[in-house]
């Protein structure tokens, strides 16, 4: 059973509606997957993040939710970068698509339902092309390679509609060239010919390979139907990709493709967006070598997902290059955890009971998930979301602190246990639908710990050995050798920590 009302901004309509699927209790989801002749970028981790917590939302409503995102493995720069690279163009594709996939689970995105590739989906696209042509949206031209297809777009009546652009003023866009071949300018090709021994598959208009706008309307049906619910992408992708998506479905199979458009901002570096074709990109790669994923997931959260998004570089002496905004991130994310490892330490074993003690920190604990969710309605304010899961967090150490000041009232203490056991259960709740806290405090650890070793350059051993002279310093009293290695591990990002006679230590942020 569906719950609560989700109203999401449409670039089409510019506004934001409440959603109202096609098929009631299902929710039908297409974004634009990646071009895979080189690694993702940041900008890429931002759409898919915005998309799967938007799907983790649906299903935290209620609602049985089918993604798709697709594989761009035919496109003429995969063509160019296999040629570069001696390769075979699918077996870049692959390879690349392979490791996005990897690193999305690794951010916390859950994989799609279904994940088709252009190279599969060829029978779909051309049998798509054949009813375009056969519509009178379509029409056939030679080339000293072949024959290409391409689309009129003066056939279609509403074309311009997503990106609000009048058709007399549009000139052809990204990826398409314009030639003596087309009857129109703004015509886009919806399959490419090639020369028989050429990069292509067979079809009734010869050996070719598709348009770069033609597949997603054939992959989306082959999946989702001929008309679904929310379409996301990049807003860079609102045109032409998007309105040309529009303009060959509607043509073929009639309004409307897709209800709902959800376009994001731009990830921007020095005031511009980050992309592959500008050469100001960071793939997710260059991040999570440095930072820990979640903290990658956290940033973006931090920014509701239609505003543009600085992501900072500072690069130091020797060459090294950081990311502050991303740093920041890891360790509010860093301190979620050591709030929950906390909570389960003064917990203990108590049952998550309602008690009449801490009664402020209880209601902001006990009405923090449904707060998460009720700001996710909103458009998805992630931003909101994440403020809500600050109140909760400082409530929690709040109810931690306190039970220490209860050692002397057993009662109220073992009341307030019983509140820091709920305490971590809506933690967890309120993190689960924005992705975040997914693994457990001791995973967490452990890879921030391994990282960041590997950033400072730093051996596990050196260090525990360092901390085993120390404790023995300080059993035989020299105290001054003591507070000497502590502030040498120190200097170095190693905080000492000294508890019920052992010691431990951790790397700092």
């Amino acid at each position: 059973m569906t719950t609560g009302t989700i109203r999401l901004y449409s670039t089409l309509t510019q506004k934001t509606e409440t959603l109202e699927p096609i098929v009631p209790g299902k929710v039908s989801v297409y974004v634009c997957g990646l071009t895979t002749y080189d690694l993702a970028h940041a900008g890429h981790a931002r759409t898919f993040t915005t998309t799967d917590v938007l799907v983790r939302h649906l299903r935290a409503r209620g609602y049985d939710v089918t993604l798709v995102r697709n594989v761009t493995d035919v496109d003429d720069k995969i063509l160019a970068r296999a040629k570069e690279r001696g390769e075979d163009p699918l077996a870049l594709s692959s390879r690349m698509s392979d490791l996005c996939d990897a690193q999305l689970r690794t951010i916390g995105c859950a994989d799609p339902t279904h994940e088709p590739r252009v190279s599969t989906s060829i029978p779909q696209i051309i049998a798509l092309i054949e009813t375009l042509i056969a519509k009178g949206s379509a029409y056939v031209a030679e080339t000293p390679k072949g024959k290409d297809v391409y689309f009129a777009v003066r056939s279609f009546d509403g074309y311009g509609k997503l990106s609000h652009r009048n058709l007399d003023d549009l000139q052809s866009g990204a990826r398409v060239e314009v030639g003596d071949l087309k009857r129109d300018p703004l015509d886009f090709a919806l399959w490419k010919g090639e020369t028989p021994d050429g990069w292509g598959w067979p079809s009734p208009w010869g050996n070719g390979r598709p348009g770069w706008h033609i597949e997603c309307s054939a992959m989306a049906e082959q999946f989702l139907g001929p008309h679904f619910d929310v379409h996301v992408g990049g807003m860079d992708l609102m045109f032409p990709h998007h309105e040309n998506e529009i303009a060959q479905s509607e043509a073929a199979w009639g309004p409307t493709f897709a209800r709902y458009w959800v376009h994001l901002g731009f990830l921007n570096v020095d005031k511009e967006k980050m992309s592959k074709s500008l050469g100001n990109f960071v793939t997710i790669e260059d991040v999570l070598a440095r930072n820990d994923p979640e903290a990658l997931r956290y940033y973006f959260l931090g920014t509701h997902y239609r505003g543009p998004l600085q992501f900072e570089i500072e690069k130091l002496e020797g060459g090294r290059v950081i990311f502050p905004s991303v740093d920041e991130a890891e360790r509010r994310v860093e301190y979620l955890y050591n709030t929950r490892d906390a909570l389960v330490a003064a917990a203990g074993d108590a049952p998550a009971a309602v008690g009449n003690v801490l009664q402020g920190q209880a209601k902001i604990i006990d009405e923090a998930p449904a707060r998460v969710l009720s700001a996710l309605d909103k458009d998805l304010n992630t931003p909101q979301a994440l403020a809500v899961i600050a109140d909760l967090a400082k409530a929690a150490n709040e109810v931690v602190v306190q039970i220490g000041k209860l050692k002397n009232n057993k009662a109220a203490e073992s009341v307030a246990r019983q509140l820091a056991a709920r305490a971590v259960e809506a933690l967890d709740g309120a993190c689960k639908p924005l992705g975040l806290m997914q693994a457990p405090g001791e995973v967490f650890a452990k890879r921030a710990r391994a990282r960041r070793l590997k950033l400072r350059g730093l051996d596990a051993s050196w260090i525990d050995a360092k901390v085993n002279e120390r404790a023995a310093a300080r059993g035989s009293k020299d105290f001054a050798r003591a507070d000497a290695l502590r502030k040498e591990l120190d200097a170095l990002g190693i905080e000492v920590l000294d508890a019920g006679g052992e010691s431990s230590w951790r790397v700092k942020a």
